[in-house]
């Protein structure tokens, strides 16, 4: 009984002179972000044409039910994904939206709510954080004031870089840099789908190249020697129709969210309803911040084992 109360004593001692480590349930987050990755494509994927994807649902929670906000459209969806809030609170509200038609319910002092990169920058200081993206629009609703390290590839859309070369972007700064928070954005599948169209066998291999990124992420932070202390997310803005999205349709709101790593269930199926702007609450719960009060996304806490 003395030694239960001992270590009962240090818990309550150590979580009193670090309370934001006593909450970590992992030292790092990496989110893969994929514009354009559309649930129904998950679904019309042969299970070995997705081998790390699957590996990720297999192993971790995940849901292929995730909402997009209204309209579903890319700036507009990653503007919720990194601020936590609805389209009427963020007030972004067209695909390339660089600024909000009103103006937004908080703002972070740049013209934007404050951010999942913003609210670690204020509560980890020291951390650090980074984003690559290839479309010029997600440096518009990230808050690259607040990060350490990012950068833009102009390649959207010309797919003059191969996945493999622009992948080596993310694992370069993994392997150097050991991020707290990292994200990786891919904005190919998404021309894809509206160069070529959805679900067809164009979009289906790009599906399937971004796969093998997903699985260089993997090795990277193997080869980094964080990958037992990481918690891995991707997660998506919109799906799509025909060769378009923005509508009221399933195909163009359900989009994949996966998150695998330490503490997280295995083969776990998120059954609660998921909207976009849940993404960065989970993000923050994971990495033992503080959620924003005005913040309107849940933490997921069923996904812990």
């Amino acid at each position: 009984m003395k030694k239960i109360l001992i270590l009962l004593a240090l818990t309550c001692f150590v979580s009193i002179l670090n309370p934001a480590d006593a909450k970590k349930r992992a030292k790092h987050v990496v989110m893969i972000g994929i514009d354009g990755w559309a649930a129904e494509g998950v679904r019309q994927a042969p299970a070995e044409d997705l081998p790390n994807i699957r590996y990720l649902m297999e192993h971790g929670a995940w849901t292929l039910a995730k909402r997009s906000v209204m309209p579903s459209a890319s700036a507009i969806n990653w503007a919720s994904m990194f601020n936590g809030l609805p389209t009427e609170m963020h007030g972004f509200d067209k695909w390339n939206s660089t600024k909000g038609t009103i103006p937004s319910t908080s703002d972070n002092g740049h013209g934007i709510p404050p951010t999942v990169f913003t609210v670690l920058r204020e509560q980890f200081p020291n951390a650090e954080t980074g984003i690559v993206f290839d479309w010029n629009g997600i440096g518009a609703v990230c808050d690259t004031n607040a990060v350490n390290y990012w950068k833009y590839i102009g390649t959207y859309g010309s797919n003059n870089i191969p996945v493999e070369e622009y992948t080596k972007l993310a694992t370069d700064y993994i392997k150097e840099k050991k991020p707290f928070f990292f994200t990786f954005y891919y904005g190919v599948l998404d021309h894809t789908g509206h160069s070529k169209g959805w679900y067809g066998p164009e979009y289906m291999d790009c599906q399937k190249e971004l796969d093998k990124g997903v699985g260089m992420i993997i090795q990277a932070l193997k080869d980094a020697g964080i990958y037992d202390d990481t918690v891995i997310i991707m997660s998506a803005d919109h799906g799509g129709k025909g060769k378009g999205h923005g509508k009221f349709t399933m195909l163009e709101l359900e989009t994949p969210f996966i998150v695998y790593g330490k503490k997280i269930k295995a083969g776990y199926e998120i059954s609660a309803p998921m909207m976009q702007y849940d993404t960065p609450a989970i993000i923050l719960d994971i990495l033992g911040a503080r959620i924003p009060d005005d913040w309107r996304g849940k933490a997921f806490k069923q996904i812990y084992k």
